[in-house]
């Protein structure tokens, strides 16, 4: 009876130990991206995400599938598939906390204000 409450209690924290824990931003504009840590499923790996369009650039960071790693997509207009508006190439890593510091402390208002800016723009430009 030990021996599998053993086999149970060790397979229980080997399964639990295979999540990663990384930082996540949404959406980030130049170096200031508000983030938070998260726990990646099983199969998923830590990412960091750059990209942009003319001057703006923008960062992400979270969990990804490990088949969606270190590739470059367009991001679209919502609702269509042919107007791009930024590339983004996610790069992933396995490591706990390895997809970069977390943001600037203080700067999750600045953060959010230009978050507040984009959205606008984008909103402006879709009309």
């Amino acid at each position: 009876m030990n021996r599998i409450v053993f086999v149970f209690v060790a397979g229980l924290a080997f399964a639990v130990g295979q999540n990663l824990e990384c930082y996540k931003c949404s959406i980030g504009l130049w170096n200031l991206c508000l983030t938070t840590k998260t726990m990646c499923n099983v199969g998923e790996r830590c990412f960091s995400g750059e990209g942009g369009t003319g001057d703006v650039k923008i960062k992400m960071k979270g969990c990804l599938e490990v088949a969606k790693c270190n590739q470059t997509e367009n991001v679209n207009l919502p609702g269509t598939s042919n107007t791009t508006i930024y590339k983004m190439t996610k790069t992933c890593c396995n490591t706990n906390l390895c997809n970069a510091a977390p943001g600037l402390p203080g700067a999750s208002a600045l953060s959010l204000a230009a978050v507040a800016m984009f959205s606008l723009l984008a909103a402006n430009f879709m009309v």
